[in-house]
């Protein structure tokens, strides 16, 4: 079970660094096209995306203590969405070791841990940057 799901986030993050790559070479992030953006469908799907961060954001809340991890995760999520979520759940799922852990990786708490947040947060602002170019 474990391998299965760190596979299944591993594929989520290649997934998401792949599609966004294609989509970033191929369209400026900001040049979505006025019809698209206004859609209906379009705006559901956003809000629907973004409240899925918010609610997993929360149980980054509940697992790390600090204030400046749990800043730097929120800007990574609301920023990157699944690339920073699946990356979350594989530093999860690689503190583990068998299935018998699973309870306490879902309500154990961590000490606070900068490194990828932060290294998240940078690569979201190269994003805006170079997507606003």
């Amino acid at each position: 079970m474990i391998i299965l799901l760190r596979l299944l986030f591993v594929l989520v993050l290649a997934s998401m660094l792949a599609v966004t790559s294609w989509a970033s070479l191929n369209c400026a992030l900001f040049s979505i096209p006025p019809a698209v953006a206004s859609h209906p469908w379009f705006v559901a799907t956003l809000v629907d995306a973004y409240w899925g961060f918010v609610c997993f954001y929360l149980w980054i809340v509940w697992k790390e203590k600090g204030a400046l991890s749990r800043l730097l995760w929120f800007f990574a999520v609301m920023l990157l969405g699944n690339i920073a979520m699946a990356s979350f759940a594989l530093r999860e799922l690689f503190r583990i070791r068998q299935v018998s852990e699973i309870p306490s990786l879902l309500a154990s708490r961590n000490e606070s841990s900068l490194p990828l947040p932060a290294v998240l947060c940078l690569l979201s602002a190269a994003a805006l940057i170079l997507g606003s170019l």
